[in-house]
């Protein structure tokens, strides 16, 4: 394949996980069981917000948004992994890995974006509740959605605009298991201040000002959480938003380890660890952090899906977290 620059690049080798077979294959099974169980919850969540009309409000229809996001973000990079845990087949095409660069960018932008979409959407309902249906109608909720997803896929087309006029040359070996900005601006060997910079930008503006915007709306609901004067009613208002919040804490923090930074990074062991958390982890979490302690979700699933199964009655409540008497998140 030839890339923009003139230069004829064949392939990459991704190092992945070096280690024994046998620690392969248990790599393997922890992979290929977090990532059958991610799709699973996130498709559940996802067709249960779909066919439950309780459900059609703004903050159900950002959560749907959210899970079918992630059933898109881990199919990006884990698919590629299990392979190369099996068959030690490490080596991907340019175009492949400039494929799985643009969609795993365009979903990671997207994701900061819509939480801090999320992060809105809660602020009006704890600071604002009496005008918060008249602020967040479904088709402002259905304008902040389609904003996050198209500034997401926008910045990434930028980005991979600028890395793929790159040259490469010498060895063609990614120390990561899939194909990431900073070790392709390392196996460049042309001048990529400019990429760098364009990278550095666009990292500032896709993921510090979504979290600025996130600090923002969190610092006015605890504002208003310590103005309620019961114990009770501060812990029900502040329930509504502490998973996003935790969700939030973990992303962000991954993500600004690795992105906003201006140049690549260089300890990139530390960096696979790192990827792993907010590329198979935080997908896989997601939804037990949001949405399975949530009652009416929860009431929703079993009317949808369990409801259905004939030994429904037999299955265990493995997702009860003894919600308040009104049915809140707790």
């Amino acid at each position: 394949m030839r890339n923009l620059s003139g230069d004829y690049i064949v392939e990459f080798v991704l190092v992945g996980f070096p280690t024994s077979p046998p620690l392969q294959l248990l790599l393997f099974a922890l992979f290929l069981a977090i990532f059958l169980l991610t799709l699973l919850e996130n498709a559940l969540i996802v067709s249960t917000i779909w066919l439950t009309p309780s459900l059609h409000r703004p903050m159900y229809f950002f959560l749907g948004h959210l899970s079918f996001l992630e059933l898109w973000y881990i199919n990006v990079t884990v698919p590629r992994l299990l392979g190369a845990f099996l068959t030690q087949e490490h080596r991907v095409s340019y175009v492949g890995c400039m494929t799985q660069l643009y969609f795993f960018i365009a979903l990671a932008c997207t994701e900061c974006v819509l939480l801090a979409v999320m992060a809105y959407d809660r602020y009006l309902a704890i600071c604002e509740p009496l005008h918060y249906p008249s602020l967040m109608p479904f088709s402002m909720a259905t304008r902040l959605a389609a904003f996050s997803w198209g500034s997401g896929f926008f910045s990434s087309m930028m980005k991979l605009l600028f890395i793929s006029r790159l040259s490469y040359c010498g060895s063609n070996i990614i120390n990561h298991f899939f194909c990431d900005i900073s070790p392709l601006l390392n196996l460049t060997c042309s001048n990529k201040e400019q990429a760098e910079l364009v990278d550095f930008l666009l990292a500032l503006v896709m993921i510090l000002l979504p979290l600025l915007a996130v600090v923002s709306s969190y610092a006015a609901i605890i504002a208003t959480i310590l103005r309620i004067p019961t114990a009770q009613g501060r812990h029900k208002a502040f329930s509504t938003c502490a998973s996003h919040l935790a969700v939030v804490v973990i992303y962000y923090s991954s993500t600004l380890f690795t992105y906003a930074r201006p140049r690549a990074m260089y300890t990139f062991n530390h960096s696979k660890v790192v990827s792993v958390l907010y590329t198979v982890i935080v997908p896989f979490l997601n939804p037990a952090i949001y949405c399975l302690r949530n009652q009416e979700v929860k009431d929703a699933l079993r009317k949808t899906v369990l409801a259905r199964c004939p030994c429904s009655k037999d299955i265990p409540d493995w997702c009860a977290i003894k919600p308040d008497k009104k049915g809140t998140v707790s």
